[in-house]
């Protein structure tokens, strides 16, 4: 039996990284839990999801896989990726901004260089979305929300190994920005969600 565990064991830089997602703080507004990760993507995946809850209203939601791959992907330049979801509600208004999507996009790459989380290969998407309502249901407010799918390959640091808890930070930062939170005061430490500690 001991010999299975062993061998079904995930690499040590995985299980490192999974830790140090695990160990990502976040502030009191984001509750993450973790989530069953996809398969079929890299060998080893592991994921969390977050919602960011003010006066009892969900106004962000968002997830983050991490993958990692110990033969390495051409693609991601590395042996990990990072693949992250944002997505919140805006003002109708917004949505109509040509600058929105960039300004989306400036957010997560500020976020990554705010917490030191250095990468490669970034690529994604921002998407503006504008629902609007008719016939029974016309005298329903119009609603818009902005999305940020993105990925990267998170580069490692000292050692050789990979500080996930930076790039998970930077996400949840992205979450609170694109939710319209104003940002944390200098000195101010952001601390473990009551969900994020559930389970651990």
């Amino acid at each position: 039996m001991g010999a299975r565990k062993q061998v079904d064991a995930p690499p040590a830089e995985f299980a490192e990284a999974v830790s140090q997602l695990r160990g990502a703080r976040f502030r009191p507004e984001v509750f993450v839990e973790e989530m069953p990760a996809p398969q079929r993507i890299a060998p080893h995946a592991a994921a969390v999801s977050a919602d960011v809850t003010v006066d009892g209203d969900d106004i962000a939601t968002g997830r983050l896989v991490v993958l990692y791959d110990p033969a390495g992907n051409d693609a991601w330049q590395s042996t990990f990726r990072c693949v992250a979801y944002v997505r919140a509600a805006v003002e109708p208004e917004m949505v109509t901004d040509a600058l929105l999507g960039g300004v989306g996009w400036t957010w997560l790459m500020e976020a990554l260089a705010d917490r030191g989380a250095d990468f490669l290969a970034p690529s994604g998407t921002v998407t503006r979305v504008v629902s609007e309502s008719f016939g029974g249901m016309a005298d329903d407010d119009a609603t818009a929300e902005i999305e940020i799918r993105a990925s990267w390959s998170p580069v490692p640091g000292p050692g050789g190994l990979v500080d996930v808890t930076r790039h998970a930070e930077a996400w949840g930062e992205v979450l609170c920005t694109a939710a319209g939170l104003p940002p944390v005061p200098p000195g101010v430490v952001a601390m473990p969600t009551r969900r994020g500690q559930r389970g651990r």
